[in-house]
């Protein structure tokens, strides 16, 4: 999965986007909105061609991946290098060619295999629009949408082509993440309609004018779900350290070619030898196919858990992540609730002066509310199922959908009957309005009423969510409503908080991940939950109640807000950005799209709207708190673990390009075959470094990937290097030696390469736990092998027998590591990070915390 010089997409222009897509519209199919398209004429337009043609999910068909994994720079510089020592006829010393097999193979299965589970788990969690055919309406997935055709749509769907409006019963739609303009955009039967904008209130319909292609839908598709790594730190790290070692190779390639024949090399074959074991450890060949497969498996293993990873470097995103902002409903608590009563309010008399002996009356009210709502919500739905349908609905003058910002939604009535006897005739002159919503809201705008207030207050300290119905003095339609509010009755809910919220939480805090619970709902009933769950967040804070000069210091004081409108849950993220926090925000609802799309990391409910699903970089489909944990363990282990081998490999390079720069200035033969360097590649970096990118990794993510890779890689490998040259050269550097004695003289110098990098990779492998040790200690009972076997040195041209020069190399060697170590322990006292040798109970603790998440999750 190597993506070098990968680019962008070209992002379509604003002129392209706001075409109105109502023009040229003679093209387009008629039909009757209320039957829409016939089966029939929707099969022939798709076989037209006229269908909502979508790019690949993944971004990235199989031949391209194969071609990108095949043709990559690292294989065209070991394929080359490789066809020019077949021509020699050392087959041996090709062995280095198996990485360019190798390293696309693993490539290739790794990526196909990811492909093929996000294009799955897409599958699970994308938009499913609802279109008018043949008079009924069905749900069909993006690509069966054809040109012509009617689309259904309530609050919290995404508009998934482009289309002109031909239905609106107090239709908004959010354009924001178009235009940036937060304001909703009221919407009548005619008005254009964008796909990628998103129906914040209302219900309506409209017709697909602008299909696959054509509409704005597959660009924004298309940037959003590129499989690459485009704007990755890590990726843009490695691929400036392949482009600096690509320029840096050519030049060391024909200066040791000069040198090998000034050291008086006459024969084509040796200096095509030298000059390729020269080149070939300074090639990094594993570090991509590494990054690549840590990329890949994350997306698999997240993918078990029913985790969609939208954008491929939100797993980076990950690691960073040192703030989790959640919303309670559907995070915290289960996002179904169910009906637990009414409790009426004393004192109360709705306008005809009647009283409420009991709930009989609310129950009434409440069933026509619900029966004239066209798009109930779940605290709606709930009430539908325990009040039931009215026989007889009163006739809707006025109506005013729900809003986060408003936190009420409303009804006007003609024809209101408020009697209990079902017999008797509704008076058509009676025009009553009804409200329905957040208690503390609406409270404020009713005259007295302090012990409902209290009452309010009791029943959110509590836990428990309560709605207020009221009768509003005002149309509900008109610009002043709500206008004086005569409270009825609370509505009161149970919702059942997720059973996985409590340890989850406490996860994050015992990994230094701090989080913010951030609801629209009553802050003293937020804060309720997150002490029932059994974890203390501190006091909570009423949204509504924060002075403008103190916002930015109180969001990054607290941990705990309710009644939070969804500009403010945008204005939150940016404060604690402002504060150097990386941000990641969950949420399910249409007031969380703003925050989700400027969080570093937004992360969607599977059962939330349409809209947050398409915003979010991860998307939790089986909405599992649970699976959070794990998420960011995932995104910790991936950059964590690269930046790790990097430190191998650019040490690996930094050593081969000082010892051809060294050879070169001194006038010697290269010291080692292509074989030497392809065993000490794979057994002391690539096979190590492999396993050391899979395992946890709970360290939290910093900037500065390459700078901390250098600022290792760089001293380590030139330690490495000069004890190696040093060795070389105090014995004799083969310079008029004879054949046996040159094999000898290499053989040791070998070694006191293999014993400094060796102790490379035992102090990047700490903590130390019993895996690691056996990583460590395998390469070097190879080695024991290789050296002192008469077949294993014939096969790889070693000769170890003679004890002066092997003695010579194993000092040199000993001296190598104790630099390393050293190296190593300033390094870690200069950051502050200490010296750990092993791993703590408390990292053991967190793994198997870890674990037990993980198959919570998957349960």
């Amino acid at each position: 999965m190597s993506h070098e010089g990968t680019t962008p997409a070209q992002s379509p222009s604003k002129k392209e986007l706001w075409d109105d897509p109502t023009q040229n519209n003679e093209h387009v199919p008629s039909a009757d909105p209320a039957r829409g398209l016939t089966e029939e004429e929707a099969e022939k337009l798709r076989q037209e061609g006229k269908f909502n043609d979508l790019p690949d999910r993944s971004g990235r068909s199989t031949a391209q991946i194969i071609r990108d994994n095949v043709f990559t720079r690292i294989n065209f510089m070991l394929g080359t290098l490789f066809v020019l020592v077949m021509l020699t006829g050392s087959w041996i010393n090709g062995a280095f060619g198996l990485l360019i097999i190798f390293n696309s193979i693993i490539g290739i299965i790794q990526e196909l295999r990811a492909k093929r589970t996000l294009d799955n788990l897409a599958v699970i969690g994308e938009a499913r629009p609802r279109v008018r055919r043949d008079g009924t309406v069905r749900e069909v997935s993006p690509e069966d949408v054809v040109l012509g055709d009617v689309i259904v749509i309530k609050p919290g769907e995404q508009i998934v082509v482009d289309g002109e409006v031909t239905e609106s019963s107090y239709l908004e739609i959010d354009e924001s993440l178009l235009t940036g303009e937060s304001d909703p955009i009221h919407k009548d039967p005619g008005s254009p309609i964008m796909s990628g904008s998103f129906v914040s209130s209302g219900t309506g319909s409209y017709r697909a004018t602008r299909v696959g292609p054509d509409a704005y839908a597959s660009k924004l598709t298309h940037e959003a779900s590129r499989f690459s790594l485009v704007d990755s730190q890590l990726q843009s790290g490695i691929n400036s350290i392949l482009r600096a070692i690509t320029w840096i190779l050519v030049p060391v390639g024909i200066l040791t070619i000069v040198g090998q024949i000034r050291a008086g090399g006459d024969d084509w074959r040796e200096i095509i030898l030298s000059v390729t074991g020269a080149l070939v450890p300074m090639i990094p060949e594993g570090l991509v196919l590494i990054t690549s497969t840590a990329f890949a498996l994350g997306v698999i293993r997240l993918g078990r858990l029913k985790v969609l990873v939208n954008e491929l470097p939100a797993i980076e995103g990950l690691a960073r992540v040192d703030t989790v902002a959640a919303d309670k409903t559907g995070t915290l608590t289960e996002n179904t609730l169910t009906f637990a009563g009414i409790e009426p309010i004393a004192g109360s008399e709705p306008n005809d002066g009647s009283d409420f002996p009991d709930d009989a009356v609310a129950r009434k009210i409440l069933a026509q509310l619900g029966a004239a709502d066209s798009s109930p919500n779940s605290s709606m739905e709930a009430i539908i199922e325990a009040v039931g349908t009215p026989e007889r609905t009163w006739e809707v003058i006025g109506q005013q959908p729900f809003t986060s910002a408003k936190k009420w939604s409303g009804m006007s009535f003609a024809g209101v009957d408020l009697e209990p006897d079902p017999e008797s005739a509704p008076d058509p002159e009676s025009e009553r309005n009804f409200v329905l919503g957040a208690p503390d809201v609406l409270l404020d705008l009713a005259n007295g009423f302090e012990e409902a207030k209290a009452r309010a207050a009791e029943i959110s300290s509590a836990g428990l969510r309560a709605l207020l119905l009221a009768e509003a003095s005002a149309n509900v339609a008109s610009a002043e409503a709500p206008g004086d509010v005569t409270p009825l009755a609370f509505v009161l809910l149970d919702q059942k908080i997720r059973p996985d919220a409590g340890d989850t939480l406490k996860f994050f805090e015992s990994q230094g991940v701090e989080v913010k619970v951030i609801s629209g709902d009553n802050a003293q009933a937020v804060g309720a939950v997150t002490r029932n769950i059994g974890v203390d967040l501190g006091e909570p804070v009423d949204a509504r109640r924060i002075e403008e000069p103190s916002f930015e210091e109180t969001i990054n004081t607290h941990q705990v807000f309710g009644r939070v409108t969804p500009e403010q849950k945008r204005a939150m993220v940016k404060a604690m950005q402002s504060r150097g926090h990386r941000v990641a925000m969950t949420g399910d609802g249409v007031n969380d799209v703003l925050a989700l799309k400027d969080s570093d990391l937004g992360i969607g409910m599977g059962s939330g709207t349409s809209a947050t699903r398409s915003v979010a970089k991860i998307v939790l489909l089986d909405d599992k708190f649970s699976a959070l944990p794990f998420v960011v363990a995932e995104g910790r282990r991936v950059v964590g673990n690269i930046e790790r081998v990097a430190r191998l490999f650019l040490t690996k390079t930094t050593y081969s390009a000082l010892l051809a720069i060294l050879v070169l200035l001194w006038g010697l033969q290269y010291p080692f075959q292509p074989i030497h360097v392809t065993i000490t590649g794979w057994f002391t970096i690539g096979i190590p470094a492999f396993f050391l990118s899979l395992p946890p990794n709970n360290d939290k993510a910093e900037d500065g990937f390459v700078r901390r890779v250098m600022g290792f890689g760089f001293p380590a490998g030139a330690i490495v290097g000069a004890v190696t040259f040093a060795t070389y050269l105090i014995l004799g550097g083969n310079r008029g030696a004879n054949q046996e004695l040159a094999v000898q003289v290499s053989t040791a110098t070998l070694l006191a390469m293999i014993i400094a990098s060796s102790w490379v990779l035992a102090v990047v492998a700490r903590p130390y736990n019993w895996w690691k040790i056996v990583l460590v200690m395998l390469p070097l009972i190879g080695y024991y092998i290789i050296f002192t076997g008469a077949l294993t040195q014939d096969f790889f041209l070693l000769d170890s027998s003679n004890p002066q020069t092997m003695t010579v190399g194993i000092v040199a060697g000993i001296i190598g590591a104790a630099l390393i170590e050293v190296l190593w322990w300033v390094m870690r006292l200069r950051s502050g990070q200490g010296v750990k040798f092993f791993e703590s109970a408390e990292a053991r603790k967190n793994r198997q915390v870890q674990a037990e998440l993980r198959e919570r999750a998957r349960g």
